[in-house]
């Protein structure tokens, strides 16, 4: 396995502390809707995000709109580490996919298990770790966390999201508008053709990538994913003529353009628009209710079983290092922050109870729930958990190597 460069390690800290700061905003974005929702200003608060505001609601400007930049640095950071980060070849993709698929598959099964009939429809909502929010947990333990457990949740969070994007498009996809989706079309072509021809200025892949979402959310499928074919169509590769392949490179510049404001203004908007639970509000059966436990479950125990399972299995067989310098306690810990499922699985709520409000709040409940308990086990055992070996890291690659 290629060693990890230093340059490498450089940027990979700086996305890092990125995310990490981001997390503790959501956090807080999070906690203030809670507390607006349950104070005088409830009534308020969700009159103004239903407010008509031109075509659509402040809400839907929110989750259609804004989120769709959301996802477009999301498949922007997906093509990226597939092509020229830790997801790069084969022997690094093992770990944190096979973790990422049983992250996946366990919470979905426990949500079945418990929502056999109307409800079903939510299986996906414990599926997505929040990326953001379980690094900003690792942010509060500085050094505690080895570098490499870092890389393996980054990851592994990537593989969620492509998994969660993938779901999307496969599952929660409503009536389709064949006019539409062919105008679609032929805007995605038109996008991957001035990326074949080498263009590498980003206006025209923008001024394409707004028609392109009004076409997505006229068709049917839901808008945000346009964000993500833009992303997939944005080239990697530099501009000609300049040496510094990264700071030229046309996706370089444009996910290091978003990561502030999708961080620190648009995932929190998002947070607070849609975190707010009114609990007084809520009939004391909802905290038992199919969904809620599905949801909560599912987060704080399906995904540390599968992504710790999936990932020990792994391990035994061969197929995949441990971790450099991380203890099992600490696979652990990780695997407990993994459980951390708000920013995709409050999104995909919506998508899977459109106007069902009271299966949005029951779901809303047992994310609250459950990423809490996830991240207060993950912190207080990752905090007292001791690694196997120093965590400095040499010049070797952040997994033992074969």
């Amino acid at each position: 396995m290629a060693p990890i460069t230093r340059k490498y390690v450089s940027s990979l800290r700086q996305f890092l502390t990125g995310q990490s700061s981001a997390g503790l905003v959501l956090m807080a974005s999070a906690a203030l809707a809670l507390i607006v929702a349950n104070s005088p200003l409830g009534d308020n608060y969700e009159a103004l995000f239903h407010a008509p505001l031109g075509p659509l609601s402040l809400h839907e400007w929110i989750n259609d709109g804004m989120m769709a930049v959301f996802f477009l640095l999301v498949g922007l950071e997906i093509k990226r580490e597939v092509m020229d980060g830790q997801l790069s070849s084969w022997p690094r993709r093992v770990l944190p996919g096979i973790a990422a698929a049983g992250g996946m598959a366990v919470p979905a099964l426990i949500y079945i298990a418990f929502n056999p009939g109307p409800g079903i429809g939510g299986w996906a909502i414990p599926s997505a770790t929040d990326i953001a929010f379980a690094l900003g947990v690792i942010a509060l333990l500085g050094s505690r966390v080895p570098v490499s457990l870092r890389v393996f949740l980054t990851a592994l969070a990537i593989m969620d999201d492509l998994g969660a994007v993938i779901i999307i498009a496969l599952f929660y996809t409503t009536t389709l508008s064949l006019p539409d989706l062919a105008g679609a079309a032929v805007v995605i072509a038109a996008l991957f053709a001035l990326n074949r021809m080498r263009v590498v200025r980003l206006t025209p892949y923008l001024i394409l990538g707004a028609v392109l979402w009004v076409l997505v959310l006229r068709s049917g499928i839901h808008a945000t994913l346009a964000g993500v074919v833009l992303a997939f169509a944005i080239p990697l590769k530099a501009t000609p003529g300049r040496p510094d392949a990264e700071g030229s490179s046309p996706l370089h510049r444009l996910e290091h353009a978003l990561h502030l404001p999708v961080g620190f203004l648009v995932v929190p908007i998002f947070g607070f628009a849609n975190a707010g639970v009114a609990f007084l509000g809520l009939s004391p059966d909802a905290l038992v209710a199919p969904v809620t436990l599905g949801v909560g479950l599912g987060l704080l125990l399906g995904k540390p079983i599968g992504v710790l399972g999936f990932s020990m299995v792994a391990i035994r067989l061969g197929l995949a290092d441990m971790p450099a310098h991380a203890g099992r306690l600490q696979m652990v810990g990780v695997a407990l922050l993994c459980g951390i499922g708000f920013t995709m699985s409050l999104f995909i709520t919506l998508l899977a109870f459109p106007g069902a409000p009271i299966l949005q709040a029951e779901a809303k409940v047992g994310i609250l729930a459950g990423s809490f308990l996830s991240g207060l086990l993950g912190y207080a055992l990752l905090r007292v958990a001791r690694r196997d070996m120093p965590a400095t890291p040499s010049r070797k690659d952040v997994f033992h190597p074969k």
